[in-house]
């Protein structure tokens, strides 16, 4: 007998998740949660900077008020800074570009 002609059949189907992983799958929300809060008072510091520090990091005080307005309080409002940071950059790239 060849050692290709013999086949293990391994049950690889349904694994159980460990305590450890469905301990991390239940709390996984509220990490998510403390993680917006968090970052919300991260940003409320932020309104400390001047408008040059601000510039510096590429944001602007709108962009502070707006990432308030456009999430929940459920929601984590540094994704919407990191956009309008990222946004404002390809725009100067571009700008950098045309002269």
């Amino acid at each position: 007998m060849r050692m290709t002609d013999k086949t293990i059949e391994l049950d690889c189907g349904k694994l159980t998740p460990t305590f450890s992983q469905r301990l991390a799958a239940g709390l996984a929300p509220l990490t998510s949660l403390f993680r917006g809060f968090r970052n919300r008072i991260e940003i409320n510091g932020l309104h400390d900077l001047n408008d040059t520090q601000l510039r510096d990091i590429g944001l602007s005080r709108a962009d502070l008020t707006s990432a308030f307005l456009a999430s929940t309080f459920f929601e984590d409002p540094s994704e919407h800074l990191t956009r309008s940071a990222r946004n404002r950059w390809r725009l100067s790239l571009f700008r950098s570009h045309e002269d």
